[in-house]
């Protein structure tokens, strides 16, 4: 019998696309949080000024007379978060499609409660920042970091169903895709016409490859590229290129199932047929079958599939991070911290995100269930829903995303923002944890310690 380290383990086990998501996302999560400290610790340490130096280069691209100049900090919110923002259109399109959200019944409950824990923050927001200068981040507490909840809810392990995960999943991905509509219609300023028309010629194009069949990532990728610089050109955010890219990317596979088990097997058999080597060497025919099944593999799977499985690993362990170290690392002066929670923008996104997420997915989530539009998530409770509306207070990614959208070239508001996001984060994300943990129960865990 062989003896399989736990790394190994985890390896040799076969997992479903959601458990692999789940896995995935929880990764980022423990990635972020650990990036997050440093950069906080950098920002706060003799070498702050190396740090910001870094992220103000510039790096350029030229062709003759045309000229591409961002900063490090711009190439990564604007170019690396389009590879992020494109795993999110992924995963919105695969909920859509075979997903939570493509049975209403069952998605009734997430969309109305992802609507009230986007509406009701934003009108929190607007309330107290109304007719100032920071009326504009409106946007920010709407959001919540898919990553930072998930990851807080499966390290819950079998004190919450499975059901329950799938709720906070789903809730997320309608968050996301309001989070995008937001920045695509609320936070562009100025629109260039011609970049924006060539733009949708270059998604037309890419849907063109979708319905000829075409399944090879290589020429998405180029149109996609050249979508994604129209797009930067426009004036919308260029990351808003990911997003509508991924609904271009082929859902269905070349092959059907059925097929490739047919195939497979006549193949297998076919190698079979080859006597094994004295040295282990493969024939040379068997080495062609072995080719022919990889192409199968490929054809069998799904080129939206296989590429959010492939994305996900880089985006988790190099985008984001990137992300969190260039945007999350700011100078606290202890000292006057509580005047700074107390500025309107501050104060605005800590209720958005703590009440607001509360009373928006908790309170539309009673009322759904209590008029009989929705059910609860099998073996789930009330109380673990208020759990989770604290866990979508978390808002961090998106949040300080939309914080640099919305008070461009302010620096003083994008501070106020950054410490209010990270303030009601901590609070939300540890409350939640805490709650789910040692009060609220699911029916099932209840009658397992009994």
């Amino acid at each position: 019998m062989k003896i399989y380290a736990p790394w190994e383990r985890a390896f040799n086990k076969i997992s479903t696309p959601f458990e692999h998501f789940l896995h995935a996302q929880t990764t980022t999560g423990l990635v972020l949080m650990f990036m997050t400290v440093v950069s906080l610790l950098l920002a706060n340490s003799p070498l702050y000024e190396i740090y910001s130096g870094f992220f103000h280069m510039n790096i350029d691209f030229n062709v003759g007379s045309w000229k591409l100049s961002q900063s490090i900090h711009h190439w990564i919110n604007d170019g690396l978060m389009a590879i992020f923002f494109f795993i999110v259109g992924l995963e919105i399109k695969r909920e859509i499609l075979i997903g939570e959200l493509s049975d209403i019944k069952v998605a009734i409950l997430p969309i109305l409660a992802a609507i009230g824990g986007m509406v009701i923050p934003a009108l929190i927001y607007t309330s107290i920042n109304y007719g100032t200068e920071g009326a504009a981040g409106w946007g920010i507490p709407m959001a919540t970091d898919i990553a930072f909840a998930i990851s807080a809810l499966v390290l819950l392990g079998k004190r919450v169903s499975p059901a329950l995960v799938t709720f906070l999943v789903a809730l997320a991905i309608v968050d996301d895709l309001g989070a995008v509509l937001v920045i695509a219609i609320f936070y562009t300023d100025q629109i260039n016409f011609l970049p924006l028309i060539l733009a949708v010629v270059s998604f037309g194009i890419m849907i063109a490859f979708n319905r000829f069949g075409i399944h090879a990532i290589l020429p998405y990728f180029i149109v996609g590229l050249f979508m994604w610089f129209f797009m930067l050109e426009s004036g919308v955010h260029a990351t808003i290129a990911g997003v509508i890219a991924a609904f271009a990317i082929p859902s269905k596979a070349k092959r059907t199932a059925i097929d490739f088990s047919n195939s497979a097997r006549n193949l297998l058999d076919e190698y079979d047929n080859y006597p094994i080597a004295t040295d282990n060497t493969m024939h040379e025919s068997q080495k062609a079958i072995l080719t022919n099944m990889k192409e199968r593999i490929l054809a069998v799977e799904a080129p939206a599939a296989r590429l959010e499985h492939t994305l996900h690993l880089p985006v988790s362990l190099i985008v984001i991070p990137l992300f969190a170290l260039a945007n999350a690392g700011i100078a606290i002066d202890f000292s006057s911290i509580s005047s700074i929670v107390l500025e309107p923008i501050s104060l605005g996104i800590i209720a958005g995100l703590i009440l607001g997420k509360v009373l928006g997915i908790a309170g539309v989530s009673w009322i759904t269930i209590k008029l009989g539009i929705a059910k609860l998530p099998l073996n789930s409770s009330m109380s673990q829903i208020f759990g989770v509306a604290f866990l979508g207070g978390i808002g961090f990614t998106m949040s300080i995303f939309v914080a640099d959208l919305a008070f461009l070239g302010h620096d003083i508001l994008i501070f106020q923002a950054k410490i209010g996001i990270l303030a009601a984060s901590l609070f939300a994300g540890f409350f939640g944890y805490f709650w789910l943990r040692f009060v609220a129960k699911s029916p099932a865990y209840k009658e397992n310690i009994r």
